[in-house]
């Protein structure tokens, strides 16, 4: 019948445990490894967000918990093994080497380099299994990136500008090329781009999104930065928009571990690439040599005035109209001629200081093959904005794929790709050269331009003198380039947005051959575990300590077992010898359930001071005993005398060796050999 060791069962449990333990560690390194990122629910996240003092203790008591279970294990293993290997000889040093390591401690024995390395080595490892289990159970804020796409509408292709021909013709918005749909949003688009050249806040808000700068061309393709959730009218999509929600499809798409739970997180940021639209924009001032433009100002006359009016001292009388008609050469061979309106005396003078008149021509520009590409701005200001002198800006606008992110409600774009329009980008060439019109017509009133007045406001606010003493051409002709960017780009997003208004086509969906692929990331904001990264294995150097404290325990425990094992062989072998031969005597090795703890310093001083007394076990009424049988026979052997005094040194004595001794008598003796 086979033998169960007795302290099989013991061991046993000591082993279930630190599999349990080293399964836990691995475990969750695991399932972390795998899922890349793990985070609890919400409302706990929330908890160790608010209160981080308590979530540390918590990890740290965990972590303790587990490392000193994980290294009581150990030196319990080590004593049990300790304790079968003394009942064979065994040198001193190494029985001190134990004996620390059954304690949790270290030696420091410069002559035995190796065995101090090696408890220092382990000591070392017991007292990191905290740090280790620390590193790999505390969270940390990290974004959780998840993979999104959608559509939105292409206003690059030939499907789109069939569709834009048809919305021109439907609703005839186009009047000699001035598109007449656009509000003050285009204006303030060109103002938050200039002003931002210069460090004025450069935040623009249309339809209730905001963006930074300038919209870059792009409409929003996330709901929660969609702006607006009104519902456009029947007449209110398309070029008709003036306002309300823009459709968003885009979604999540599943990754490999569709079931792992994503957690709504603190914030949420957003990085997409989508469409968008830019131009370059050049300008300078015309050489009075360049007379191929035919520029032409002086065309102007007296068309009111009321003397009545200049003698009264009411300010909102209109004392007298002038009448302008500014012509530019557009490259057709035939004038293009703008009119214009401003406030004068009754004699037909324009006060200098008070009165802003800023004209502008916007002429199509064709390229050697017929194309329509780019158009020209032809610009200059009068009275107070004398400063900007006769000029032409050049805009060529370019199809654009930008990486657009939506982060504290704002949304700021950058450029990624560029293309040039080409010939099936005609009508929405047109359509931006007409708002480019739009505003340039439209900014002048009667006093001053809403162009010329934020070229001058904005100068005014970074200079502390007056302003014809502190601009240069440089800085004038960036703010107009920027200014006519922003118009731009400003009049793609109103074009995105009105196709893309709720209503725009049946069932809000966009067909196929007008829609265009959205792709970003999600990044989610939340607390948890993430896998590590492959140049630094922080959470695999972690678990080393634990590893190495399971291997050892393991090693104990099993050459316990072992040694067990052989003993209750030598057992059965005594047994039979000494029923075989009544005068056999024999050393008989014994276990008691008060088993001999070598760590303890009083069994140690016991055994090695009794020498050939019978000793009781060491349980507490056995020490009692074996105190009563000492103090009788401490004086009749001087060995003994120096061991219990503890004054034996370590050169006179080189091994040990500890056994019950049965002899002829029934009843057992531990005998401690001492070899000099």
């Amino acid at each position: 019948m086979l033998h169960v060791p007795d302290n099989f069962w013991r061991f046993t449990v000591i082993i279930c445990i630190q599999i349990v333990i080293l399964a836990f560690g691995f475990g969750f390194l695991g399932v972390v490894a795998y899922l890349e990122y793990l985070a609890p629910p919400d409302p706990v996240c929330e908890l160790m967000r608010s209160y981080p003092g308590e979530l540390t203790m918590i990890v740290t008591l965990i972590a303790t918990v587990l490392s000193v279970t994980a290294a009581t294990l150990f030196t319990l293993s080590v004593k049990e093994a300790l304790r079968h290997r003394m009942w064979k000889p065994i040198s001193l040093i190494h029985l001190s080497t134990g004996i620390a390591l059954a304690q949790g401690s270290h030696i420091l024995k410069y002559r035995y380099v190796g065995l101090t390395i090696l408890t220092l080595f382990i000591f070392g490892v017991m007292r990191l299994l905290t740090a280790g289990w620390t590193t790999l159970l505390t969270p940390s804020y990290f974004m959780w990136p998840v993979q999104l796409n959608g559509s939105e509408i292409d206003i690059t292709g030939s499907a789109f500008a069939t569709l834009l021909r048809g919305e021109f013709i439907a609703n005839d918005l186009i009047q000699d090329n001035a598109l007449e749909v656009l509000d003050i949003g285009g204006m303030l688009s060109g103002v938050a781009a200039a002003g931002y050249t210069f460090g004025l806040p450069g935040t623009f808000n249309f339809n209730g999104a905001k963006y930074n700068m300038s919209t870059q061309g792009i409409v929003p393709t996330i709901e929660s930065f969609s702006g607006s959730d009104g519902i456009p009218d029947a007449n209110g999509t398309r070029l008709g928009f003036s306002g309300g929600n823009v459709t968003v499809n885009t979604g999540v798409i599943p990754g490999s571990h569709a079931n792992v739970y994503i957690p709504q997180g603190f914030s949420r940021n957003y990085s997409m690439s989508q469409q968008g639209l830019t131009a370059n924009v050049s300008c300078r001032a015309m050489d009075s040599n360049q007379t191929q433009y035919l520029w032409d100002t002086n065309n102007s006359y007296l068309i009111y005035a009321n003397a009545a009016a200049a003698a009264s001292s009411s300010s909102n009388s209109i004392t007298g109209l002038r009448l302008w008609n500014i012509s530019a050469n557009c490259g057709i061979n035939t004038l293009t001629t703008y009119e214009y309106v401003i406030m004068v005396d009754a004699n037909g003078n324009a006060s200098s200081s008070g009165t802003g008149f800023l004209p502008s021509i916007v002429c199509p520009g064709q390229n050697m093959d017929q194309t329509y590409t780019n158009f020209t701005i032809f610009i200059q200001g009068f009275y107070k904005y004398g400063f900007l002198k006769a000029s032409m800006c050049e805009v060529v606008p370019l199809l654009t794929t930008v990486r657009a992110d939506y982060s504290n409600e704002e949304i700021s774009s950058e450029i990624t790709s560029i293309t040039p329009f080409g010939p099936e980008n005609v009508e929405l060439l047109s359509f931006i050269a007409g708002v480019a019109k739009f505003q340039s017509i439209n900014s002048q009133g009667f006093t001053s331009s809403a162009i010329g007045d934020t070229l001058y406001s904005i100068y005014s606010s970074t200079t502390t003198g007056y302003i014809d003493n502190n601009l240069n051409d440089t800085q004038v002709y960036t703010e107009l380039e920027d200014y006519w960017r922003g118009v731009v780009e400003f009049s793609a997003t109103f074009l995105r947005s009105g196709f893309m208004a709720t209503g725009s086509f049946p069932n809000n969906v966009i067909p196929k051959n007008l829609s265009s692929q959205v792709t970003g990331t999600m990044f989610i904001s939340t607390i948890g575990w993430t896998r590590w990264a492959k140049n630094s294995p922080t959470y695999l150097l972690a678990t080393l300590p634990l590893t190495i404290t399971t291997i050892l325990t393991f090693a104990c425990a099993l050459y316990s077992i072992l040694e067990a094992w052989k003993e209750h062989q030598d057992r059965l072998r005594e047994d039979k010898e000494r029923a075989e031969h009544p005068g056999y005597v024999g050393h008989r090795r014994v276990h008691h359930r008060a088993h001999f703890d070598v760590s303890n310093t009083l069994h140690l001083i016991m055994a090695c001071g009794a020498g050939d007394l019978t000793l009781e076990d060491f349980s507490k009424g056995g020490i009692e005993k074996n105190e009563v049988a000492m103090e009788t026979y401490r004086l009749l052997n001087p060995l003994v005398i120096n061991l219990y005094r503890g004054s034996t040194s370590e050169q006179n004595i080189s091994r040990l060796s500890l056994w019950q001794d049965y002899g002829n008598s029934s009843k057992p003796a531990w005998v401690l050999t001492v070899t000099a």
